[in-house]
């Protein structure tokens, strides 16, 4: 209780009381956080005692950095008593969690910034001007959505949307929340090239694509996500690139599109046909690099896996069988 006759206390009183300034207090009360119990004979504020307690709960939120919406929401609960032990409902929660995703994406964007001063700063004096403009046309924090405009122009029109979105998902890499300089130029070059991958006249879809149809399209592309698994495998276990159950799936998946058995000469038609789809080893590449920290074992790719299944299937024929190159 505080000291006065009425039970009551000034503006000026609660402030020393709490540690905090009267143009606080004031601002507080003013937006309706800190109701005041009543006016003295000449207008001034007077506050009851529980005005501390609520003066303290609003300087540890704002101290959180919530904005005052968000604190009246939680004083409000407050009020309808649905935080029993204080400030701990529901409101809170939701507004602590949000204002996390929030800084999360802040701190993400101060990294990706500061690695990307790094790599201009590190950079030959003869390349910084060229990283400067690959990184210049990045967002902060980096945006794939051209990336996925990139693949959803290239996969084929009639692919149904689970499959489009499951390969979209394998296809375009997630930014690293604390990248190296490298993997920032990795992903600057990788934007840079799907906002303008097909130059020269050069045709974009592979001959699959034209010629199955929607469902083909989605066996194809099941059967290409079972073989490229099995491959990764092989991969990370720097195993050569040879036949097996990763080839045949990866044949099977072909077959399935076509409407074709899986025949040698099956086989050795799909090498030839493949070897003249168009090749994006630049994309893979580049992915790899945005994945992976510097002094890492590079990640398996979708691409990286492609190259090593039709690397198999050209081994498997033999001398003079040729390595078709892939996606």
């Amino acid at each position: 209780m505080f000291s006065s006759h009425d039970g009551l206390c000034s503006i000026g009183e609660l402030a020393e009381r709490a540690g905090t300034t009267v143009k606080s207090v004031r601002f507080y009360s003013d937006n309706g956080l800190l109701p005041e119990a009543a006016r003295s004979a000449g207008g001034h504020r007077r506050y009851g005692p529980e005005a501390v307690d609520r003066l303290q709960l609003i300087r540890s939120l704002r101290a959180l950095d919530l904005p005052v919406p968000e604190v009246r929401r939680v004083l409000e609960e407050e009020d309808e008593g649905a935080g029993a032990a204080g400030a701990t409902g529901g409101v809170l929660e939701d507004a602590v969690a949000g204002h996390l995703r929030e800084l999360g994406s802040q701190l993400a964007a101060l990294r990706w910034r500061e690695a990307a001063l790094r790599l201009v700063h590190e950079s030959p004096r003869g390349e910084r001007a060229e990283r400067l403009r690959l990184v210049g046309a990045v967002s902060t924090p980096p945006n794939t959505a051209p990336l996925a405009r990139f693949w959803r122009a290239w996969l084929p029109p009639r692919m149904p949307a689970p499959a489009a979105s499951a390969f979209l998902e394998r296809a375009v890499p997630r930014p690293p929340d604390d990248p190296a300089p490298a993997q920032v130029l990795a992903f600057a070059r990788l934007y840079a090239f799907a906002s303008d991958p097909c130059t020269g006249g050069r045709a974009c879809q592979p001959e699959a694509h034209r010629s199955a149809g929607a469902s083909e399209v989605a066996v194809l592309y099941g059967g290409l996500a079972e073989a490229y698994e099995l491959a990764g495998a092989q991969l990370l276990g720097e195993r050569e690139p040879r036949p097996g159950e990763a080839l045949d799936c990866f044949v099977a998946a072909y077959a399935s599109a076509y409407g074709a058995r899986d025949t040698p000469g099956f086989r050795q038609l799909l090498a030839g046909r493949l070897a003249t789809d168009p090749r994006l080893d630049g994309y893979w590449e580049l992915v790899s690099g945005v994945l992976t920290p510097p002094g890492d074992r590079p990640a398996p790719t979708p691409g990286g896996c492609h190259d090593w299944l039709l690397a198999a299937l050209g081994a498997e024929q033999g001398p003079e069988g040729a390595l078709a190159p892939g996606p």
